[in-house]
């Protein structure tokens, strides 16, 4: 095991660093201290630091996983299925891709995606559903389907459903009172992205496979070193570069040479829903290891770079150690750059107005927006004004990137398949590459849970390249009035319709045939 380690380049943080050892804020983050982050803040704060020991709290756990695990693998069980959203999935991804064991991670609702879950051998299939209060439309209507799937296929369906969610909710109360196989109670005091080391993280992942053990015992190691007020704490140099770069609000996060796979998606909702708010924050941008961002020196950017060497001239942290350990120093980090930010790291206060808006068209089931025109596989709709004058897609795109000034970003919102669309990825560096400008990647709805609040709370300087497709073939949810179709219909609407509200530029493509519409896509972005 490596503890934790981050070195800097091209700044000056000293200062910084000195200002938070004197003020001691590494140990009262480890002492759980509320006060930390301001009067309004300090309520939430006294209900959202269980994370600091987990690495001591969680051991409980791994008998109750491990036994767990040895009962389903005797019965021939061994497809994990993941219903999760947010950190609720993204840690374990995480974790179980670095091990190199097979974990299926279910966090959309695109009819696709869904299809392929119930695809696999259901005769080996276990489900974990993960939710905090179980209400999550998402997580609901999976559980739904799956229970019925299994039933369908003469399975007893409650001996395959696994679930994680808070003491008291009305998820713990519906898995008792339909006999699931398993239930386990994480720490309500931890707020989802903060909970990679409690039951949410480590269930999915010790079930698969994983060694959650020693997981444990690296986040342990690293903890002295995180908790210490010192110069040489890594988590104090890693918040300073995050959150006290002068006019720097843009973080480029890499993993280039670590042999942890997918750790840029983690610590992107990390960031986002902990920083972005109140018309501030820091803007994670998860980027491929060739990504242009990587070699630009704009002003506005600094880079979180998982290696040993910086790409650019711009302010840089390098972070190096083991997965545990990284967990916790970004993590702390965070927790750090939010106090430096003046904001509170622990609410997401612009999460719940995109479920509202879905919510609300569920209900109400509009017919869809009239297209303002439609060219070849792709219906052009925009926010109001956007598309004036405007009758081709490269128009379109133009005109949303005409939205873009100097200092701003580029969102594209992607409700595809994640598997069945990948080649989409390739936009996002030649959106980067065209503009000169830092540009995200999120498939729909996972990204509403992380990136989406910063798009709504954090600086106003973002224009959204919002991404659907037709579902020729939908999938029902059991008991509800609506499809997994309609569903995710439902929730980039209700986004786009948020963002619009608060004046964001909103460009809306709807490929009618997604091949088709993807291939025309990438013909324009050459």
């Amino acid at each position: 095991m490596t503890t934790p380690k981050v070195s800097t380049q091209n700044g000056d943080w000293s200062e910084v660093v000195d200002k938070l050892v004197a003020e001691k804020i590494a140990s009262r983050i480890a002492a759980k201290d509320a006060t930390i982050w301001g009067p309004e803040a300090e309520h939430e704060a006294s209900i959202r630091l269980g994370w600091v020991d987990l690495h001591e709290t969680s051991r409980p756990l791994l008998a109750e996983i491990e036994a767990l695990q040895a009962d389903l693998r005797a019965e021939g069980l061994d497809r994990i299925v993941l219903s999760g959203m947010g950190g609720s999935s993204l840690a374990p991804e995480v974790i179980t891709r670095t091990a190199g064991v097979e974990l299926v991670v279910l966090d959309s609702t695109d009819p696709s995606v869904v299809r392929r879950a119930l695809d696999g051998d259901l005769s080996k299939t276990v489900i974990v559903v993960s939710s905090k209060s179980g209400g999550t439309v998402e997580t609901d209507s999976h559980r739904r389907t799956f229970a019925k799937a299994f039933t369908d296929a003469g399975i007893d369906a409650a001996s395959r459903i696994v679930v994680v969610t808070d003491p008291g909710s009305p998820f713990e109360k519906l898995s008792k009172d339909e006999g699931y196989r398993k239930t386990f109670l994480a720490d309500p005091n931890i707020g989802g992205r903060y909970s990679a080391l409690t039951a949410f993280g480590l269930v999915p992942s010790g079930l698969a496979g994983a060694d959650i053990a020693e997981l444990l015992d690296q986040a342990a190691e690293a903890a002295p070193a995180l908790q210490a007020d010192s110069t040489d704490n890594p988590a104090l140099w890693l918040g300073a570069v995050l959150a006290a770069s002068a006019g720097r609000d843009k973080a480029i996060i890499t993993a280039d040479g670590s042999d942890i796979v997918g750790f840029p998606d983690w610590a992107e909702q990390l960031i986002a829903e902990s920083t972005g708010k109140n018309g501030t924050g820091v803007l994670p941008v998860a980027v491929e290891v060739t990504a242009p961002e990587l070699r630009s020196d704009a002003a506005d950017l600094t880079n979180a770079l998982l290696a040993d060497k910086a790409t650019s001239g711009v302010p840089t942290a390098l972070t190096s150690g083991s997965l545990g350990g990284q967990m916790l120093l970004w993590e702390t980090a965070t927790a750090v750059a939010g106090y430096l930010l003046g904001i509170n790291p622990f609410d997401q206060p612009d999460v719940e107005s995109a479920k509202k808006a879905a919510r609300g068209l569920l209900d109400a089931q509009p017919k869809p927006e009239a297209a303002a025109f439609t060219e070849g596989a792709v219906e052009v709709r925009g926010s109001e004004g956007l598309l004036d004058g405007v009758d081709s897609l490269r128009g379109a795109v133009d005109a949303l990137l005409g939205k873009l000034d100097s200092v701003g970003y580029v969102a594209v919102m992607a409700y595809l398949d994640s598997e069945r669309d990948a080649d989409l990825l390739a936009i996002r560096p030649a959106l980067a590459t065209k503009t000169g400008r830092p540009t995200t990647f999120g498939w729909g709805p996972r990204f509403l849970h992380s990136t989406g609040q910063y798009h709504k709370g954090g600086h106003p300087e973002g224009v959204y390249l919002q991404i659907t497709g037709a579902h020729p073939t939908d999938v029902e949810i059991p008991d509800r009035p609506f499809t997994f179709g309609t569903l995710i219909s439902a929730q980039a609407a209700g986004d786009a319709n948020v963002l619009a509200e608060r004046g964001r530029p909103v460009l809306r493509l709807h490929l009618t045939d997604v091949a088709s519409g993807v291939q025309q896509l990438l013909s324009l972005f050459k």
